[in-house]
């Protein structure tokens, strides 16, 4: 039985093989679609419980984590060898590596899909941000943000081949499906810049309307590039061929992040994460005319379609889970718990020869322990939406705060602080002092043992979450409390 079933995997395997890139992003359109399967995995990046969630998207179920750090104060000792924060995310043409970026520990991580084994860490720059195969498997691009430039490793040696200087701050890089250019958008500066893959070197300049660019993709009829600007929630397009003329630029909302595309019998369409709405926004590539307005739950970051275009995936990186959309009917189908503050997302079809292995993965422990609040002005309409949205993910010994921060003044500053009272009144204890984008929101992050904020059976120490204007010297007042 056992060789039977060994010998139909391979048969399954080699029939499908050739499906590299299922004719959805980041691969060509001639490529045929990937039916969903077992086979297929689900992968996030996370954040703050340094973990690789791994999903089976036929059923949706969680299969476990790859743990590749450990969550604080741990990972703050000197002699610290794990990973910290987990972010970016890519993978190989034949679908038997990922690529992990962790921002904090400078590194990329690759790993076999087959095992979910580690194979292999390579350190790089500081912060690095994104990682991804060039189409022929040649290469992998990691996009060096806290430098100047892209480095370009070896996936067989994993050691650094060469660097690609950009301006400061490379965001992510995409390549064309036919291999022939890289798009590297910048989170620094204004521009993003266009590489002749074979030389290396950049030919082209495009100009980006603000510095901060998260994410880029290209549709897989290799026709169009679309970033995002998450500082004033705008989404980009240009031609992808020369002479990468801008096309249109959209008005997507607070916090846009990640964008992709999907192809279905009804044409290409755009799907674009905006947090600060917790939605995503769904726009035909032809017209550009937006579709779907799909509610999927508390700051929705990554998203990457199935093999066929049939669903499309985004990580919630307040709600700790995924979110199935359906494409035909652009609804959510199924969400499934997953780690701490998921970032990128990569669906891999057929990435798993042994659809029940499980070597190599753990469950999520204290990665599963989160507390959701939410933050609204103090004369909120009557059913009007909080526009905040905070998470506290337990890291054991101490917590770590994240707030998706909209509806404030845009370029101002702002504490996020405890107020001994419900309504903001009273002495407030700074936790984070923070500036608006010009969208009038921010990400804000506190670190420290603040259970009291949800603690419900110690009335003494018991405090309130509120966003203040002003400095962390001297805050104003309360101008979004906690709803209940």
């Amino acid at each position: 039985m056992k060789i039977w079933k060994t010998l139909f995997l391979a048969a399954t395997m080699l029939a499908t093989s050739g499906a590299a890139w299922a004719g959805q992003a980041p691969g060509a359109l001639a490529s045929p679609d990937v039916p969903i399967s077992h086979h297929d995995r689900v992968y996030a990046a996370e954040q703050f419980s340094n973990t690789v969630s791994v999903t089976d998207p036929v059923d949706n179920r969680l299969l476990g984590v790859i743990r590749l750090g450990d969550p604080q104060p741990g990972n703050f000792s000197p002699l610290y060898k794990g990973q910290v924060l987990v972010h970016g995310m890519g993978y190989s043409p034949d679908h038997h590596t990922l690529v992990v970026v962790s921002i904090g520990s400078n590194s990329v991580t690759f790993i076999d899909t087959a095992t979910n084994a580690v194979k292999h860490t390579t350190y790089i720059g500081r912060s690095p941000h994104e990682a991804f195969f060039t189409p022929d498997g040649k290469e992998v691009w990691v996009t060096v943000r806290g430098e100047n430039y892209i480095s370009v490793l070896d996936p067989g040696s994993f050691e650094e081949k060469t660097r690609i200087t950009t301006p400061n701050g490379p965001g992510m890089q995409m390549f064309s499906p036919d291999g022939k250019y890289g798009y590297i958008c910048s989170s620094f500066n204004p521009e993003t810049d266009v590489v002749s893959v074979a030389e290396h070197k950049i030919i082209a300049r495009v100009k980006q309307e603000s510095p901060f660019c998260p994410n880029i993709a290209v549709t897989p009829e290799g026709d169009q590039v679309w970033f995002t600007l998450k500082d004033t929630g705008k989404t980009q397009v240009f031609d992808a061929r020369p002479p990468f003329n801008p096309i249109k630029t959209i008005d997507t909302g607070p916090i846009t992040n990640h964008v992709n595309f999907a192809h279905t019998a009804k044409g290409t369409f755009a799907y674009v994460t905006v947090g600060g709405l917790n939605e995503v926004k769904v726009f035909r590539t032809d017209d550009f005319s937006q579709v779907a307005t799909i509610p999927v739950g508390n700051l929705p970051h990554g998203v990457w379609p199935s093999g066929d275009g049939t669903r499309v995936y985004v990580g919630l990186e307040n709600a700790d889970a995924l979110a199935a959309i359906d494409s035909a009917t652009n609804k959510v189908i199924a969400n499934v718990p997953i780690g701490q503050a998921p970032q990128a997302i990569a669906y891999v079809p057929n990435a798993a020869p042994d659809p029940d292995e499980r070597q190599n993965l753990q469950t999520l422990g204290v990665a599963g322990q989160v507390a959701h609040l939410a933050l609204a002005p103090k004369e909120r309409p009557e059913g009007g939406k909080a526009p905040t949205s905070v998470s506290l993910f337990d890291q054991g010994l101490i917590q770590i705060l994240q707030a998706s921060v909209t509806g404030l003044q845009p370029k101002q500053k702002y504490v996020l602080a405890l107020a001994e009272h419900a309504d903001g009144s009273g002495p407030l204890q700074p936790l984070a002092a923070f500036m608006t984008n010009p969208a009038g929101s921010a990400i804000v992050n506190a670190a420290g043992p603040i259970r009291q904020i949800v603690d419900q059976t110690s009335k003494l120490y018991k405090r309130y979450l509120v966003i203040a204007s002003g400095e962390a010297a001297m805050p104003g007042e309360p101008v979004q409390i906690e709803t209940r």
